[in-house]
């Protein structure tokens, strides 16, 4: 784990997403160029699988808008419940 944040420090943003319920581990924020460059680190100099994201829809989150701030100028829990019904079937 130490030696991915550190190359995803080099050839990333260094942020990532930890999805719990499948151990998926999601780099966020890089160039194509860095990204072909991590890709070949992962697959060929440190033996990792690296599976693709693909185009579906993802777990929808937000943030908790206004239940937490009186300022908050749009309903975000209510646009997550609602896209949450309408694609229910694509969500993985």
């Amino acid at each position: 784990l130490k030696k991915l944040c550190d190359l995803w420090d080099f050839g990333g943003s260094g942020v990532t997403n930890m999805h719990g319920s499948t151990g998926d581990i999601i780099l966020l924020g890089t160039t194509t160029k860095q990204l072909e460059e991590v890709f070949w680190t992962l697959t060929h100099d440190m033996g990792q699988d690296l599976g693709g994201s693909g185009s579906n829809l993802r777990t929808p989150s937000d943030c908790l808008g206004q239940s937490r701030c009186e300022y908050a100028c749009y309903d975000t829990n209510a646009l997550v419940y609602f896209l949450t019904n309408e694609y229910q079937d694509e969500l993985h």
